[in-house]
């Protein structure tokens, strides 16, 4: 079975990788944690790479996006509740398997963001950046 937050995740942790230098990730986890993971969401949410809703498609593909639902429907449900859409909504996309591919990906989006940063704390190079950055502070402080 898929796992979509697991395939988020790892999405994200690439994007990440992609678009920021080691220093970069550790000064905005150090900084503000919370404004980087709000931006990370503002970027990612439509970024085709992440979740698919720049195009409307992660897949590109009808059959693969469908392939990916199976076993995970339940999670239809649980978008839908969440994102509050409308039933008319729900009826026009009953049979789009990408639009419901791409609802899952948003809907986990936040929650791979805020584990992806806690896998780029726990990461060696990042947490010795982070301490070099806090020895300067307190050096700062002391003079």
């Amino acid at each position: 079975m898929y796992n979509y937050f697991e395939a988020v995740k790892e999405d994200v942790l690439q994007a990440i990788r992609n678009n920021y230098t080691s220093e970069e990730i550790a000064e905005k986890l150090h900084e503000d944690r919370d404004g980087f993971a709000e931006q990370l969401n503002d970027d990612l949410w439509i970024d085709d790479s992440v979740t698919g809703n720049g195009s409307g498609s992660y897949t590109f593909s009808s059959y693969e996006a469908s392939q990916n639902l199976v076993g995970n429907y339940y999670l239809v449900r649980e978008v839908v509740d969440e994102f509050g859409i409308e039933a008319s909504t729900v009826a026009d996309n009953i049979d789009n398997p990408e639009y419901w591919d791409v609802s899952i990906r948003c809907y986990y989006l936040y929650r791979a963001i805020d584990e992806a940063l806690d896998e780029l704390e726990d990461d060696e190079e990042i947490q010795e950046i982070i301490e070099r950055l806090e020895t300067v502070e307190d050096e700062e402080t002391e003079e």
